[in-house]
């Protein structure tokens, strides 16, 4: 069986200009909130990739309209949805559209589903989802991994305290709030930027939102909600992504259409190793120059707006090549350091003890055959492979299209030889 991989070969500093495409994470939500409008709306910066490929499929099944009105914007009606159901098939590829439940039951006061799939970084359970939709007063029935949550007297809203600042969860019960009776009030809510945006939008579509990027988000409901136009946010991950690659190759890169406050840990440590960091923040842009070997930090990952556990694996590709000991904590995943032994096999020196890494800094990287084992981990394969000596292959790259819109592309507008080639 055919398959396809990434072929990299080292060819220098990467240099020139990237754009960077809208986050994935605040697309996958504001669609699935699409689902709550009666109304025409028109989203603009979708990012192309496979997870968005899920979501409109997941909203065309339900019964909306979907259709791409240019090369990023959607137009989409769901006026007509005609399921409360999610197929177990498309659930299974995507654990991110779970996100359709809190439309659907604030909607149609029922959504039926199964238990999600994704990345196999840890555990991530629904149980905070299912609880608030229970405050709401929702009835939750799990049978195997059938899901079956019904509100045949319509929500009411209550308050929720989040034992952990989900961000799924937030998301959730947002939406589910919108619709409800009387006032939400989500406590311990997640902070991320992407829930800022869900709100926007959502607030463009007449809900009732306060606090949105705070720990304490309070939700109004209204009677309905219509249409809109919106723009998704910049994608702080691949940003991210970008700005550790310029640096690890020692480049110099300008980055585009990237909002610096949504990734201000990133910088921070950008600087404190070593590279050089210019933001234009009115025009947001953000430039990136790297021309020594880079020093050694310790990292430890935490909730927005805290460093980001999405930019971990990427770090720690950098830091297999930094001067010194480094040293990662990783508070948000328990299984998220999957791609220490594909970067071994690049001549990484890493060891692991639980939740923790040590990075000792090598003189250099070698080309192996290496697999994506999760999204994240995939673009730090990649970021090795821009510096390793000999020829590059990283495997399972559909983990990679989950997140990165034309990342062959883009890198190699920077000078990057990179191919996407199919094997057998």
């Amino acid at each position: 069986m055919s398959k396809e991989i990434l072929i990299i070969n080292s060819n220098g500093p990467l240099t020139g200009e990237v754009e960077i495409s809208g986050a994935k994470n605040s697309a996958l939500p504001i669609l699935a909130a699409c689902v709550l409008g009666t109304e025409e709306i028109i989203l603009d910066g979708v990012p192309e990739l496979k997870d968005v490929e899920i979501m409109v499929d997941v909203l065309k099944h339900l019964g909306s309209e979907v259709e791409y009105i240019g090369k990023n914007s959607l137009r989409i009606d769901s006026s007509g949805i005609n399921t409360c159901e999610t197929p177990y098939e498309l659930m299974d590829k995507m654990r991110a559209s779970f996100v359709v439940m809190g439309p659907l039951l604030s909607r149609f006061h029922k959504a039926y589903t199964r238990a999600p799939g994704g990345c196999n970084i840890g555990s991530r359970p629904i149980d905070l989802h299912l609880k608030g939709f229970n405050a709401l007063g929702a009835d939750t029935r799990i049978n195997d991994d059938e899901i079956a949550i019904e509100a045949n007297e319509g929500l009411i809203g209550d308050e929720i305290y989040l034992d952990f600042p989900s961000v799924g969860a937030t998301q959730n019960i947002i939406m589910a709030a919108t619709l409800a009776e009387g006032e939400t009030v989500i406590e311990n809510a997640a902070k991320e930027p992407e829930i800022v945006d869900l709100a926007s939008f959502l607030s463009k579509m007449g809900a009732k939102i306060k606090g949105a990027g705070t720990s304490t988000i309070t939700i109004t409901g209204v009677e309905k909600l219509t249409g809109t136009r919106h723009t998704i946010i910049p994608d702080r991950v691949e940003a991210a992504t970008y700005m550790l690659a310029a640096a690890m190759t020692r480049g110099d890169v300008k980055i585009t259409n990237v909002i610096g406050s949504h990734i201000r840990p990133v910088i921070a440590k950008l600087i404190e190793i070593g590279a050089d960091i210019e933001e234009i923040e009115e025009e947001d842009i953000i430039f990136v120059k790297a021309s020594n070997r880079l020093k050694a930090t310790n990292i430890q990952t935490l909730p927005y707006p805290g460093f980001p556990t999405d930019v971990q694996a990427q770090f720690m590709a950098l830091l297999t090549l930094s001067d010194g000991e480094s040293r990662i904590q990783e508070t948000v995943f328990e299984n998220r350091f999957m791609h220490v032994e594909e970067l071994s096999k690049m001549g990484a020196a890493i060891a692991t003890s639980g939740n923790r890494a040590t990075i000792a800094g090598v003189e250099k990287l070698h080309g192996a055959s290496v697999k994506a084992t999760d999204l994240r981990a995939g673009a730090a394969l990649v970021m090795a492979g821009l510096v390793a000596e000999g020829e590059t292959r990283v495997s399972e790259i559909y983990h990679i299209d989950r997140g990165y819109s034309n990342l062959v592309d883009k890198l190699t507008k920077l000078g990057a030889d990179i191919k996407r080639v199919t094997v057998d």
